[in-house]
C-alpha cells in the first residue's frame, strides 16, 4: 500500500521549525512522499546539524522568519497555501529555559497562538499537527506511563510552556471557538507528545545523545549530570511516523482525530539516562571515554517519566517500529558515518527507507 495512504503526494505541506532536528528530518520524508514541502524557520543553529548535513533544503521551500512574527507567518502562509502544517518550530532545551525562561513561555506559546491563527485564517488549511512534548504533563513521578486524560501541568519553564502550547490547541480545535471567532471557520487541530527523540544529526547543546558523540570526538569524557533520570527514548523516525499518520488521518476524517495523541516507545525502552549511554558506548568501539557523574542539583528535573501510547495503538494502528536498541543502532550508525565523510542525505533517506512507512 502507498505510504500514509498517498495522502501527501503532490500536497502542499507546511513545516514551521524546519531546519531543527525533528523538522528537518520530517521534511526529508515529506519529500520522499511526494509532498510539495515548504520549511518556515530561525536559521539552523551553527554547526553540522542534520538539516545542513543532509542539504534538506534542496528539496523544499526554505523560508526564515520567526513564528513570533504574526505578519511574517501570515505571509508564508497566505503566499504558499498549505492544506496542512505540521508546527514543530519551538525552544526545546530544558536547560535553556532555565536560563531564559521569558523567551521559552514567548516562544512555545505565543508561536503556536501565531501559527494556528494563521492557519485558521486561511482557507486552504485542513489540519494543524501541533507537537508539544510528554513533559506537558504534571509530573506525579509514577511508574507507568501517562495518558492523554491525565492533567497537564509543569515544574520548570519548559514543562510548562509546553503544557500552556496544549491548552492553546485544545481551544482552537473547539468548534464553540471556531464557529464565533472573527471569520469563523472549521480547521482540524492535534496536538502530538512524543518522548525523548534520539537520532543521527542532533548536534543540540544539553541533549543526552550530541553531549556523548561531542565527547567521543574530542576524546574527552562523557559527563552525565542526571545519571538516574528515566525517560521514553524512542528514534526521531517512530515519532515522527505517527504526526505523519496523525496528519493523514486529519484529512481523511477530522472529526474522529482532532484530539491530543501521545506517541511513546515501547514500556520496556523508558530506561535510565546512564543506560543510554552505557549502551551507545558499547556501540562505538574503541572510543575510550569514561562516563563521569556531576549530578545537578536535586529536584531541577523530574527523575521518571513515562508515556503511555494504548490510545494512538487502538484508534490510529500505530507502534514503534524500532527499539531502543534499534534506535541506538541506527544513531550510532549514522554519527560514525558522518565523521567518516560519508554522503549524508543517502544515509537518512536509507534509514526513511529501511523503517518504512505506516499505512493508514
Amino acid at each position: 500500500m502507498t505510504a500514509f495512504g498517498g495522502a501527501y503526494a503532490g500536497r502542499t505541506v507546511l513545516v514551521t521549525g524546519h531546519t531543527g532536528f525533528k523538522g528537518s528530518w520530517l521534511s526529508l520524508w515529506l519529500q520522499q512522499l511526494g509532498a510539495e514541502t515548504v520549511g518556515l524557520a530561525l536559521d539552523p543553529l551553527p554547526g553540522p546539524g542534520h538539516f545542513a548535513a543532509c542539504r534538506v533544503m534542496d528539496g523544499m521551500a526554505d523560508l526564515r522568519a520567526d513564528v513570533l512574527d504574526y505578519e511574517a507567518v501570515v505571509a508564508v502562509i497566505e503566499r504558499h497555501r498549505p492544506s496542512l502544517v505540521f508546527h514543530l518550530a519551538a525552544q526545546p532545551l530544558v536547560r535553556r529555559a532555565f536560563a531564559d525562561p521569558r523567551e521559552t513561555f514567548a516562544v512555545n506559546v505565543m508561536g503556536t497562538v501565531n501559527v494556528l491563527e494563521a492557519a485558521r485564517r486561511c482557507p486552504s488549511v485542513a489540519a494543524v499537527v501541533a507537537a508539544t512534548s510528554d513533559k506537558a504533563y504534571r509530573n506525579l513521578g509514577w511508574d507507568w506511563g501517562y495518558r492523554e486524560t491525565d492533567p497537564l501541568g509543569g515544574h520548570e519553564p519548559y514543562a510548562g510552556s509546553k503544557a500552556c502550547a496544549e491548552v492553546v490547541a485544545e481551544v482552537y480545535r473547539q468548534h464553540g471557538f471556531q464557529d464565533h471567532a472573527v471569520q469563523p471557520r472549521r480547521m482540524a487541530v492535534a496536538s502530538a507528545r512524543a518522548g525523548n527523540v534520539i537520532g543521527g544529526g542532533d548536534w543540540a547543546p544539553d541533549r543526552l545523545i550530541p553531549d556523548v558523540v561531542r565527547a567521543i570526538a574530542a576524546g574527552q569524557d562523557v559527563v552525565l549530570r542526571n545519571p538516574g533520570a528515566t525517560r521514553p527514548w524512542q528514534h526521531v523516525l517512530d515519532c515522527l511516523g505517527g504526526y505523519l499518520l496523525l496528519g493523514a488521518r486529519l484529512l481523511a476524517a477530522p472529526d474522529h482525530h482532532a484530539d491530543a495523541w501521545n506517541f511513546g516507545p515501547a514500556a520496556a525502552d523508558a530506561l535510565p539516562a546512564q543506560a543510554i549511554v552505557e549502551r551507545l558506548l558499547l556501540r562505538w568501539p574503541g572510543h575510550g571515554a569514561e562516563i563521569v557523574m556531576r549530578p545537578d542539583p536535586p529536584g531541577k528535573e523530574a527523575q521518571a517519566l513515562r508515556l503511555g501510547s494504548s490510545k494512538a495503538a487502538a484508534r490510529l494502528g500505530w507502534a514503534p517500529r524500532w527499539t531502543v536498541g534499534d534506535a541506538l543502532d541506527r544513531t550510532a550508525d549514522w554519527y560514525r558515518q558522518h565523521a567518516a565523510g560519508a554522503e549524508m542525505r543517502a544515509v537518512s533517506l536509507a534509514q526513511i527507507a529501511e523503517h518504512g512507512s505506516i499505512a493508514p
